[in-house]
Parts: structure tokens; sequence; C-alpha cells
């Protein structure tokens, strides 16, 4: 039996039907998949990058180390995140969560920072 994990998934890529995880919502819904299926959770917007942070970065590339770092900083002054880490917490108890997101590039975009962000503070917790 495999450990419940903390995942992303691009929402256009070709995946296996989402039923049994919590998923957590980016900005877009996958088309034909209706929001009841996803069950979407309230975290998304209070949780998402600034609007004048996500226009200065645009998913340019060169700018996405820069991005991060002013996105991790958002993150870690947001009462609201602290409370996303201890769902995702208590989630990952019994299941996987899976957290979709829209942007072209899988490797550039604010669900991979906010990922990344959730498992450095999951690990702070287990040690």
């Amino acid at each position: 039996m495999s450990v419940p994990a903390l995942r992303t998934l691009r929402v256009y890529d070709v995946s296996d039907d989402t039923q049994g995880y919590r998923v957590l919502v980016d900005r877009l819904w996958p088309r034909g998949v209706r929001k009841e299926t996803l069950r979407p959770d309230r975290w998304a917007k209070d949780i998402a990058p600034s609007r004048e942070l996500r226009t200065w970065f645009a998913h340019e590339k060169e700018r996405f180390a820069a991005f991060a770092d002013a996105y991790r900083a958002e993150l870690d002054a947001n009462p609201a995140a602290t409370g996303f880490v201890q769902d995702v917490a208590g989630l990952l108890r019994s299941q996987d969560v899976l957290l979709l997101y829209a942007a072209k590039d899988p490797a550039c975009n604010h669900a991979i920072v906010l990922a990344g962000w959730v498992r450095e503070r999951l690990e702070g917790r287990a040690h």
C-alpha cells in the first residue's frame, strides 16, 4: 500500500479519473469535467499569488526564479496559507492531494511553487 502524497497534474494532460482525490484547483477547469466531480477546494483564491505578481511574471521563464521567491514570501506572510498546510496535512493521512494547474509550462507555474512550499512545511513538521 502506497503512502498518500501531494501531487501536481496539468489539467490538459491525459489523466485517469480523479475519483478519490481531494482536488485543489488552480484557476481553470479541465474541459468536459464538472465541478462536482472535482470537488473544488475553497483555498484556490486565498493562496494564489497576488495579481500584481502574476501579471509581472506572465509565465516568462527568465522571471520564474524571482517569481518563485516573491510568491514564497507572499505565502509566508499569508495567514490563509498556514491553514492550507494544516488541511493538506490532515488530508494526507488518508488520501492523495492532487493540485491541478492550467499553466502551459509544467515547470514554470505557481502550482509547482505552491506544492514545493507546502512540502517544505510538511517536512519541517515531521522533524
